[in-house]
Protein backbone atom coordinates (compact mmCIF):
# COMPACT_ATOMS: atom_id res chain seq x y z
CA UNK A 1 0.00 0.00 0.00
CA UNK A 2 1.40 3.36 -0.86
CA UNK A 3 -0.26 6.75 0.87
CA UNK A 4 0.17 10.42 -0.16
CA UNK A 5 1.51 12.40 2.79
CA UNK A 6 -1.17 15.10 4.14
CA UNK A 7 0.25 18.50 4.27
CA UNK A 8 -1.96 21.31 6.50
CA UNK A 9 -2.36 24.45 5.20
CA UNK A 10 -3.24 27.87 7.41
CA UNK A 11 -5.99 29.70 5.58
CA UNK A 12 -6.69 33.47 5.15
CA UNK A 13 -8.91 35.06 7.45
CA UNK A 14 -11.26 38.29 7.11
CA UNK A 15 -13.76 39.73 10.05
CA UNK A 16 -16.77 40.74 9.86
CA UNK A 17 -17.65 43.82 8.02
CA UNK A 18 -21.02 45.77 8.25
CA UNK A 19 -21.83 43.93 4.52
CA UNK A 20 -20.86 40.89 4.84
CA UNK A 21 -20.09 37.86 7.69
CA UNK A 22 -16.74 37.06 8.64
CA UNK A 23 -14.77 34.18 6.67
CA UNK A 24 -11.87 32.09 5.50
CA UNK A 25 -10.24 31.44 2.30
CA UNK A 26 -6.99 30.46 0.69
CA UNK A 27 -5.25 30.97 -2.69
CA UNK A 28 -5.65 27.86 -4.65
CA UNK A 29 -2.26 27.84 -5.81
CA UNK A 30 -1.34 26.56 -2.79
CA UNK A 31 -3.15 23.14 -2.35
CA UNK A 32 -2.78 22.75 -6.24
CA UNK A 33 1.18 22.67 -5.69
CA UNK A 34 0.76 20.64 -2.76
CA UNK A 35 -1.65 17.79 -5.22
CA UNK A 36 0.86 18.51 -8.23
CA UNK A 37 3.46 17.43 -5.93
CA UNK A 38 2.28 13.87 -4.61
CA UNK A 39 0.52 15.30 -1.28
CA UNK A 40 -3.07 15.63 0.11
CA UNK A 41 -4.20 18.93 1.17
CA UNK A 42 -5.77 20.18 4.31
CA UNK A 43 -6.64 23.58 4.66
CA UNK A 44 -7.06 25.16 8.80
CA UNK A 45 -8.89 27.34 9.66
CA UNK A 46 -7.80 29.84 12.75
CA UNK A 47 -8.40 27.37 15.23
CA UNK A 48 -8.89 29.30 18.49
CA UNK A 49 -7.23 26.08 20.73
CA UNK A 50 -3.85 25.15 21.16
CA UNK A 51 -5.13 21.36 22.10
CA UNK A 52 -7.17 21.39 18.93
CA UNK A 53 -4.53 22.69 16.86
CA UNK A 54 -1.97 20.20 17.50
CA UNK A 55 -4.89 17.15 17.53
CA UNK A 56 -5.21 17.86 14.05
CA UNK A 57 -1.46 18.54 13.50
CA UNK A 58 -0.96 14.94 14.93
CA UNK A 59 -2.93 13.55 11.90
CA UNK A 60 -1.00 15.30 9.15
CA UNK A 61 2.54 14.91 7.77
CA UNK A 62 3.73 18.69 6.93
CA UNK A 63 2.60 21.87 7.08
CA UNK A 64 2.63 25.35 4.52
CA UNK A 65 2.82 28.08 6.28
CA UNK A 66 0.85 30.51 3.75
CA UNK A 67 2.12 33.96 2.82
CA UNK A 68 -0.49 36.86 3.00
CA UNK A 69 -1.16 40.68 1.24
CA UNK A 70 -1.32 42.04 4.42
CA UNK A 71 1.62 42.42 7.06
CA UNK A 72 2.81 41.62 10.91
CA UNK A 73 1.49 43.82 13.38
CA UNK A 74 4.87 46.67 14.01
CA UNK A 75 3.77 47.67 17.74
CA UNK A 76 4.29 43.60 18.21
CA UNK A 77 7.66 43.91 16.52
CA UNK A 78 8.95 46.41 18.27
CA UNK A 79 8.51 49.09 15.46
CA UNK A 80 6.19 52.36 15.06
CA UNK A 81 4.04 51.63 12.12
CA UNK A 82 5.03 53.02 8.83
CA UNK A 83 2.32 54.16 6.72
CA UNK A 84 3.35 51.58 3.87
CA UNK A 85 2.63 48.69 6.51
CA UNK A 86 -1.05 47.16 6.48
CA UNK A 87 -1.58 44.83 9.44
CA UNK A 88 -3.35 41.32 9.07
CA UNK A 89 -6.44 40.56 11.14
CA UNK A 90 -5.37 39.69 15.16
CA UNK A 91 -6.88 36.41 14.40
CA UNK A 92 -4.83 35.53 11.47
CA UNK A 93 -1.89 36.67 12.97
CA UNK A 94 -2.28 35.56 16.34
CA UNK A 95 -2.97 31.87 14.78
CA UNK A 96 -0.02 31.89 12.46
CA UNK A 97 2.24 32.66 15.58
CA UNK A 98 0.81 29.87 17.03
CA UNK A 99 0.88 27.49 14.21
CA UNK A 100 4.39 28.73 13.57
CA UNK A 101 5.09 27.98 17.51
CA UNK A 102 4.22 24.75 17.58
CA UNK A 103 5.74 23.97 14.30
CA UNK A 104 8.46 24.32 15.74
CA UNK A 105 8.35 22.64 18.87
CA UNK A 106 7.09 19.57 17.34
CA UNK A 107 9.50 19.65 14.38
CA UNK A 108 6.75 18.97 11.91
CA UNK A 109 8.16 19.57 8.22
CA UNK A 110 7.47 22.82 7.37
CA UNK A 111 7.70 24.96 4.07
CA UNK A 112 7.29 28.92 5.22
CA UNK A 113 6.21 31.06 2.43
CA UNK A 114 6.09 34.92 2.18
CA UNK A 115 4.39 35.76 5.50
CA UNK A 116 4.81 32.74 6.65
CA UNK A 117 8.56 32.53 6.81
CA UNK A 118 8.33 35.79 8.22
CA UNK A 119 6.49 35.05 11.35
CA UNK A 120 8.28 31.92 11.73
CA UNK A 121 11.28 33.57 11.45
CA UNK A 122 10.33 36.11 14.72
CA UNK A 123 8.61 33.14 16.15
CA UNK A 124 12.36 31.27 16.20
CA UNK A 125 14.18 34.30 17.58
CA UNK A 126 14.59 36.69 14.44
CA UNK A 127 14.10 40.05 13.58
CA UNK A 128 12.54 41.62 10.04
CA UNK A 129 12.74 45.22 8.68
CA UNK A 130 9.14 46.44 8.26
CA UNK A 131 10.34 48.76 5.42
CA UNK A 132 12.68 47.33 3.09
CA UNK A 133 12.88 50.63 1.52
CA UNK A 134 14.00 52.72 3.82
CA UNK A 135 15.70 50.28 6.06
CA UNK A 136 18.19 48.19 3.29
CA UNK A 137 20.92 50.03 1.67
CA UNK A 138 20.53 50.66 -1.86
CA UNK A 139 17.48 48.02 -1.92
CA UNK A 140 16.03 47.04 -4.85
CA UNK A 141 12.14 47.26 -5.55
CA UNK A 142 10.75 44.28 -3.71
CA UNK A 143 6.91 45.18 -4.65
CA UNK A 144 5.48 47.30 -7.62
CA UNK A 145 2.41 49.28 -6.93
CA UNK A 146 1.14 49.01 -10.36
CA UNK A 147 2.15 45.14 -11.79
CA UNK A 148 1.22 41.99 -10.05
CA UNK A 149 4.76 40.06 -11.24
CA UNK A 150 7.52 42.38 -10.27
CA UNK A 151 10.41 39.62 -10.40
CA UNK A 152 14.24 40.11 -9.49
CA UNK A 153 17.62 38.01 -9.55
CA UNK A 154 18.28 36.26 -6.07
CA UNK A 155 21.89 34.60 -5.64
CA UNK A 156 22.01 31.02 -4.31
CA UNK A 157 24.31 29.93 -1.10
CA UNK A 158 25.99 26.53 -2.58
CA UNK A 159 25.32 23.23 -0.68
CA UNK A 160 21.75 24.27 0.91
CA UNK A 161 18.18 23.09 -0.36
CA UNK A 162 17.82 26.04 -2.58
CA UNK A 163 21.08 24.78 -4.30
CA UNK A 164 19.43 21.38 -4.51
CA UNK A 165 16.44 22.63 -6.06
CA UNK A 166 17.75 25.20 -8.45
CA UNK A 167 21.06 24.49 -8.71
CA UNK A 168 24.08 27.24 -8.06
CA UNK A 169 23.99 30.53 -9.39
CA UNK A 170 21.33 33.52 -9.91
CA UNK A 171 17.87 32.50 -10.88
CA UNK A 172 15.13 35.22 -11.03
CA UNK A 173 11.80 34.98 -8.67
CA UNK A 174 8.26 36.65 -8.59
CA UNK A 175 8.30 39.49 -5.48
CA UNK A 176 5.72 41.17 -3.53
CA UNK A 177 6.82 42.61 -0.33
CA UNK A 178 7.86 45.45 2.13
CA UNK A 179 8.78 43.83 5.19
CA UNK A 180 11.42 41.36 4.80
CA UNK A 181 13.91 38.89 7.09
CA UNK A 182 16.37 41.26 8.78
CA UNK A 183 18.54 39.23 11.51
CA UNK A 184 18.12 34.90 10.78
CA UNK A 185 17.08 32.85 13.72
CA UNK A 186 19.96 31.28 15.39
CA UNK A 187 18.26 27.60 14.11
CA UNK A 188 18.63 29.12 10.59
CA UNK A 189 21.30 29.65 8.08
CA UNK A 190 20.13 31.87 4.88
CA UNK A 191 20.41 29.63 1.54
CA UNK A 192 19.71 32.94 -1.07
CA UNK A 193 19.37 36.80 -0.83
CA UNK A 194 18.30 39.57 -2.93
CA UNK A 195 21.42 41.16 -4.65
CA UNK A 196 21.00 44.14 -2.05
CA UNK A 197 21.15 41.33 0.13
CA UNK A 198 17.78 40.79 1.79
CA UNK A 199 17.15 37.27 2.61
CA UNK A 200 15.33 35.51 0.03
CA UNK A 201 15.62 31.80 1.53
CA UNK A 202 16.58 30.41 4.22
CA UNK A 203 16.77 26.42 6.12
CA UNK A 204 16.75 24.89 9.45
CA UNK A 205 20.64 23.82 10.76
CA UNK A 206 18.62 20.76 13.32
CA UNK A 207 19.59 18.03 11.90
CA UNK A 208 15.60 16.33 13.01
CA UNK A 209 14.10 19.51 11.05
CA UNK A 210 12.87 19.82 7.53
CA UNK A 211 12.06 23.42 7.15
CA UNK A 212 12.66 25.92 4.17
CA UNK A 213 11.55 29.64 4.04
CA UNK A 214 11.26 31.31 0.85
CA UNK A 215 10.25 35.28 0.72
CA UNK A 216 8.80 34.58 -2.92
CA UNK A 217 5.86 32.95 -4.08
CA UNK A 218 6.61 29.70 -6.22
CA UNK A 219 2.48 28.73 -5.45
CA UNK A 220 1.52 31.92 -7.62
CA UNK A 221 0.86 32.31 -11.00
CA UNK A 222 3.46 34.54 -11.40
CA UNK A 223 6.11 31.68 -10.58
CA UNK A 224 7.82 30.42 -13.11
CA UNK A 225 7.67 26.44 -13.76
CA UNK A 226 11.01 25.78 -12.03
CA UNK A 227 9.35 27.05 -9.04
CA UNK A 228 7.20 23.73 -8.71
CA UNK A 229 10.21 22.21 -7.07
CA UNK A 230 10.10 23.85 -4.36
CA UNK A 231 6.44 22.08 -3.28
CA UNK A 232 7.98 18.78 -5.04
CA UNK A 233 11.65 18.73 -2.95
CA UNK A 234 9.55 20.08 0.11
CA UNK A 235 7.60 16.85 -0.33
CA UNK A 236 10.02 14.53 -0.48
CA UNK A 237 11.27 16.04 2.20
CA UNK A 238 8.35 15.35 4.50
CA UNK A 239 8.45 11.61 3.02
CA UNK A 240 12.20 11.25 4.38
CA UNK A 241 11.63 12.80 7.77
CA UNK A 242 7.87 10.61 8.40
CA UNK A 243 9.19 8.10 6.48
CA UNK A 244 8.96 5.63 9.68
CA UNK A 245 5.39 7.00 10.60
CA UNK A 246 4.58 6.23 6.88
CA UNK A 247 5.69 2.97 7.28
CA UNK A 248 4.62 1.65 10.57
CA UNK A 249 0.68 2.76 8.87
CA UNK A 250 1.34 0.78 6.12
CA UNK A 251 2.23 -2.50 7.67
CA UNK A 252 -0.47 -2.19 10.24
CA UNK A 253 -3.19 -1.29 6.50
CA UNK A 254 -1.58 -4.36 5.59
CA UNK A 255 -2.28 -6.41 9.06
Amino acid sequence: MSTKPIIALNADYRPAKKDAGAFTWIDSGYYDAITGSGGIPLVLPPLAEDDELRQVLEHVDGLVLTGCKLDLEPVRLGFEKHPATRPMPNRREDFDRRLARIAYETKIPTLAIGAGMQTLNVICGGTLFQHVTEEVLKSLHHRDPVEECLRHVIEIVPGTKMDAIYGPGEIRVNSDHHMAVDNVANCFRVCATAMDGVVEAYESIEENWWCLGVQFHPESRTASALDMQVFETFIEGVKEQTAPAILSFERRAAA
